[in-house]
């Protein structure tokens, strides 16, 4: 029995439910994967909007904290403008004043405005006395210890207990504050300490404040130094600040959502914070971070500025989360429909689906076709854009002489006519090119090569026309994978000729420092031009000084025959090309010599020599006159293009420098040769010498701190001769050869022994003083040292030429011998001040010196001084008995007890007659009438050994006090002389004292 099919019984599944699900699906997908772009987007356009608003408040606070800073220092500089207004500014000046400011309102963040007094150490006393007097009995300058140098807070405001702190602290004796405070001082403008505690926070946490500092000057000092500004400085206004209190006066709005961290110097490191907005150990996860650096007051600072989660998030919208939320819930409704109307018209229009999905599939692929070619199209336009606004000139070939692309620029730069089709065969585009070119072996060359791989190859092309092209050969493959050539010209024609003509400038200006003679430099210019240009013949015409005829300069490739024949020829229009752009001023192009006028009278000639055409360029020199002119020949009939007419016009500004120069250099070198013969002839001893090691020698001392330099020097000899072994000797004429007795020009036998020897050192010294203190003269009389070993004296005159101030390396000293006239002054001034019998003292050279001694009197209040009036007993007699000669010898011989008497520092001399005086300085009456007592009993006990036996000679001695009351040296004289004549009254041979009592 057969059993019966049950798989054909079974019914065939339903599948239409597939493609609405597929479809439904499909559309989710979509929608989702779109949605899922535009909140990418939205995403992006947030983060760009939060990175904008932290870009520009990281900005702002930078910008607020720069001008905060920059506040402070307006405060300081009206302080400063206060202190400067008045040589003494009290504490209740400073207090109003800066009570006007308003600091708290006006400059929020500034914790105080104070004044820092410059104090020597020989000063302090005096001032903790006058700040206690002022009613801080307990005033003292902090730290303790003795110290050259106090910089102690003397004034600050306003006078809180917390600022009170810092009232006496030396800001000095801290090396932070007080390299503030020197870079202040020195720059004369306002500085910044780094980070530092404050003395108003002493006890809290180191760190996170500085200081601001304006220097004050003594009013009217100048400044213009740092040696100067260093003298100048009596103190400096400053303000301390905090860090945190300053960024807390930012806006807050502005400073929301932001970690505002500060650092101080350029580098951020837990050693150099300042201020951080977060406790310590807090590192929350930054969003974005940057950093600014801030420069003020010859210190910066470094912001590291950062947003905090969260920042930004009240500007931003939501909008990326809205987006996402309506796309999801879009996209699963739209799929959702989709697939409930696919399912419902699924088995009603199976068939109308189909023909309609085959529809839709066809107009979709037609319309990604015309998209795909006009997309070609457009990729087309674009290279072909591209193509022909490049600088180069390309053209692209197949290898097979067959072009198959170029652009603009070739078809411009090769001229090739419009009519000439750049595709195909290339066989008329090589003909054409080869046609404009000097030389075509390279082109040709590289158009027979065939390119592999990535093989290169570059060649320099000449054109007839005077222009140079770069030419660049490689393969490409294009885009279907075909090999292709490319080749690539460009226009060099500008920088071969900047080569070209700084090549021949070079070689004219070498030629015109070595002095070469002229024609050799005109030579140069012309063959510089027929180098790089072949076919060109050159020459220069000069023209005559009167302007009328021309003369050869240089023709160095014409025949001599024709460059004679324009030897001498008048300038004129039909003078040849040369002379009629002499005579007119103006380019005379010829292209045909053989048809044009101007060759009428050189026609034959020129054609002997082969010439067929000339171009001639007038040269001008610096005032505009015509001074000759620059000509090219050619063997053919030529017409100068663009290049050729620049490269003419540059030939001859060329020449036109260089005849200039020529002629320049040699009335220079005449110049120097009369120059040198009238110094060399000059009565005048004349040197030239170079002080410039010596400067550098000082400028050493000086940095080492050496302010008082010429006491320094005048105490250590050695290095004054150092010093004076480092000057020069450059050169010196035959008065001054003459002058220390050398033999020769033999520049290396002297020294500076000729100009300053070992008694003349103070003077060198003084000289070398004025010249590096910037003094252009300086004059002196100093004793030298001839070459012979004798010794003489010198006026000398130092002068430092004009521009070698700075260096010191060009000075000129005339000397003159001043040995004989210094002799002879001498003996007029002992003539002058010198009793002819006694050789003491006259009466008008102790009366100055008598005077000389109440000045210091007068300067020192301690000093004293005493004289002696003394008279010969009974001298009329000696005369009258023994005659006048023997009156002579006793007065001498009293002369000569005086000397033998006297102390180094008492000054003897003759009064008139028997009459003598002695000035004893730094004697009382007590000690003069002692030393008074001792000569008279000298004298007593001394005759005179005349020849008829001894004489008895006797003195009467008059002693009188000076006072520094006294007009004149001469009431002291006359107290003494009453002394005297009271002491004669009273028996002679003795001495008379005035009273001590002073004259009312």
């Amino acid at each position: 029995m057969d059993r019966p099919d049950r798989s054909a019984a079974l019914p065939e599944p339903d599948r239409s439910w597939l493609l609405p699900v597929a479809l439904a699906l499909l559309v989710l997908l979509l929608c989702l994967g779109l949605n899922w772009q535009l909140w990418r987007q939205a995403r992006a356009a947030e983060a760009q909007q939060v990175r904008a608003e932290f870009d520009l408040r990281a900005r702002e606070v930078t910008n607020q904290l720069a001008l905060r800073v920059h506040s402070y220092v307006q405060g300081l500089r009206s302080v400063q403008a206060l202190f400067s207004s008045s040589d003494s500014v009290t504490r209740t000046e400073f207090s109003t004043f800066v009570k006007a400011q308003d600091i708290a309102q006006h400059m929020p963040g500034m914790q105080a405005l104070g004044y820092i007094a410059l104090i020597e150490h020989g000063q302090m006393a005096r001032h903790v006395a006058r700040t206690r007097a002022e009613g801080f009995h307990d005033y003292a300058v902090r730290p303790p210890g003795e110290r050259d140098v106090y910089a102690p807070v003397v004034y600050i405001e306003p006078p809180s207990r917390v600022n009170l702190r810092a009232f006496g602290y030396d800001t000095w004796s801290e090396l932070a504050r007080r390299r503030a405070l020197e870079l202040a001082r020195d720059g004369n403008q306002a500085a910044m300490s780094g980070q530092l505690t404050l003395v108003q926070d002493s006890g809290k946490t180191a760190g996170g404040g500085f200081l601001i500092l304006l220097p004050v000057y003594q009013n009217g000092a100048p400044l213009e130094t740092r040696e100067q500004r260093m003298r100048a400085i009596r103190g400096w206004v400053y303000a301390p600040v905090r860090a945190r209190d300053m960024v807390a006066a930012l806006d807050p709005e502005l400073a929301a959502g932001l970690d505002i961290e500060m650092y101080d110097g350029d580098a951020a490191s837990d050693a150099a914070r300042m201020y951080s907005a977060l406790a310590p150990g807090v590192h929350p996860d930054l969003l974005l971070r940057t950093e600014k650096k801030i420069g003020i007051g010859f210190h910066r600072w470094t912001l590291a500025i950062g947003a905090l989660p969260g920042f930004g998030q009240r500007n931003v919208a939501g909008e990326s989360r809205v987006m996402l939320a309506v796309g999801v819930a879009g996209s699963a409704i739209l799929a959702l429909l989709t697939g409930m109307l696919a399912w419902k018209s699924r088995r009603a229009e199976r068939g109308r689906a189909k023909v309609a999905l085959l529809d839709n599939e066809l107009e979709r692929s037609r319309k990604q076709l015309e998209g795909l070619s006009e997309s070609a199209e457009r990729a087309q336009l674009v290279l072909r854009s591209i193509l022909d606004s490049a600088i180069d000139g390309i053209l692209v070939d197949d290898g097979a002489r067959r072009i198959l692309l170029s652009n603009q620029r070739f078809r411009e730069l090769w001229s090739v006519p419009p009519e000439m089709a750049l595709d195909g065969d290339d066989r008329a585009v090589a003909a054409h090119l080869v046609a404009q070119l000097v030389h075509a072996g390279p082109f040709l060359h590289s158009r027979e090569m065939q390119y592999s791989g990535t093989s290169a190859e570059r060649d320099l092309l000449r054109l007839k026309d005077g222009r140079f092209f770069e030419q660049f050969v490689r393969q490409v493959v294009l885009g279907s994978g075909q090999n292709a050539r490319l080749w690539s010209f460009r226009d060099i024609t500008e920088r071969k000729q900047i080569e070209q003509r700084e090549r021949s400038h070079r070689h004219v200006l070498e030629l015109l420092a070595r002095g070469a003679p002229l024609r050799e430099i005109l030579e140069a210019v012309v063959l510089g031009v027929e180098a790089t240009n072949p076919g060109m013949l050159c020459s220069i015409m000069l023209l005559t000084p009167d302007g009328r005829h021309l003369i050869n300069g240089a023709a160095p490739s014409l025949p001599a025959y024709f460059n004679e024949a324009f030897d001498g020829a008048e300038i004129g229009p039909r003078a040849g090309s040369c002379g009629a752009a002499a005579f007119s001023g103006a380019r005379v192009i010829v292209e045909d010599i053989s048809l044009h006028d101007d060759w009428v009278l050189f026609r034959e000639v020129a054609q002997r020599a082969g010439l067929a055409s000339c171009w001639s360029q007038p040269i001008r020199g610096g005032s505009g006159r015509i001074i000759g002119s620059f000509a090219i020949y050619h063997r053919t009939v030529h017409y100068p293009s663009p290049a050729h007419v620049v490269l003419i016009e540059q030939a001859a500004q060329l020449t036109s420098i260089a005849i200039e120069q020529a002629q320049a250099a040699q009335a220079l070198r005449a110049g120097e040769d009369r120059f040198r013969s009238l110094v060399d002839h000059a009565p005048v001893p004349l040197w030239q010498q170079d002080w410039s090691q010596v400067e550098v020698a000082l400028e050493q001392l000086c940095d080492l701190g050496m302010d008082d330099l010429g006491s320094w020097l005048r105490a250590r000899p050695h290095e004054i001769a150092r010093l004076a072994a480092m000057v020069r000797i450059s050169d010196a004429n035959a008065a001054a050869l003459a002058h220390v007795g050398a033999h020769g020009k033999d520049l290396a036998a002297l020294s500076l022994a000729q100009h300053f020897d070992v008694q003349g050192e103070p003077c060198f010294v003084d000289a070398l003083l004025a010249l590096s203190g910037g003094a252009q003269v300086f004059s002196c009389d100093s004793s030298f040292r001839r070459l012979d070993g004798s010794a003489r004296q010198h006026a000398l005159t130092l002068l430092v030429m004009p521009g070698h101030a700075e260096e010191l390396d060009f000075v000129i000293v005339t000397t003159v011998d001043i040995t004989e006239r210094k002799r002879i002054d001498a003996e007029l001034l002992q003539l002058a001040s010198t009793d002819f019998l006694t050789g003491l003292p006259n009466r008008r050279e102790f009366m100055g010196r008598m005077e000389d001694q109440l000045a210091r009197m007068q300067r020192d209040v301690g000093e004293c001084a005493s004289v002696l009036m003394l008279d010969i007993d009974h001298f009329k007699q000696v005369n009258d008995r023994h005659g006048h000669a023997v009156g002579d010898e006793v007065l001498c011989h009293l002369a000569e007890v005086l000397r033998s008497s006297q102390r180094k520092i008492d000054t003897p001399g003759r009064m008139g007659g028997e009459e003598f005086a002695l000035l004893l300085p730094g004697a009382d009456i007590d000690a003069a009438a002692a030393f008074a007592e001792r000569l008279r009993q000298s004298v007593a006990g001394s005759p005179y050994p005349g020849e008829a036996g001894p004489l008895a000679v006797t003195v009467s001695i008059g002693i009188a006090s000076m006072y520094p009351q006294d007009g004149s040296a001469d009431a002291a004289l006359k107290r003494a002389d009453r002394a005297l004549y009271r002491a004669k009254e009273a028996g002679r041979n003795r001495v008379g004292k005035e009273s001590d009592v002073a004259p009312a």
